[in-house]
């Protein structure tokens, strides 16, 4: 026969509870935090200097878009790392994500005359301004 029990307030021990979990041992675990991409912008009279920070990132795998004066930077981040010793794989990690940084300048971008430069995981955008629209004030004859 199945006999219910009703625990006893008075039988728990609070400071048990509290100080089991101070005896367990650490486990730390790195947190994958989403790929971000870091930019400088620097503008000078005739055009605009971005450095973009994608490290890890292989030329072919990155994006960049220019739509009058609003510029999309966007990027597949690959990583494989796997460690053997004596022919055994003991451990294989992959990560994959995909990053894309958008930003809107002042003025419009001459995109035929725009020029990237990738090296050691810094992006490098020359983006000349277009020619501003002058505007011309027409006599009433």
């Amino acid at each position: 026969m199945n006999q219910l029990r009703v625990p006893d307030l008075f039988d728990l021990d609070p400071f048990d509870d509290a100080f089991r979990g101070f005896l367990r041992p650490w486990k730390l675990e790195r947190t994958v935090q989403a790929p971000q991409i870091k930019i400088d912008l620097t503008e000078h009279d005739a055009d605009y200097t971005v450095k973009a920070e994608i490290p890890g990132v292989r030329k072919e795998d990155i994006d960049v878009r220019i739509d009058g004066n609003r510029v999309t930077i966007s990027a597949e981040i690959k990583k494989e790392k796997e460690e053997k010793k004596e022919g055994r794989v003991l451990r294989s990690e992959r990560e994959y994500g995909y990053a894309s940084r958008t930003f809107t300048l002042a003025s419009a971008v001459d995109d035929a005359k725009a020029d990237a430069k990738y090296n050691n995981g810094v992006l490098e955008l020359m983006l000349p301004k277009k020619a501003a629209a002058s505007s011309k004030r027409l006599s009433v004859g």
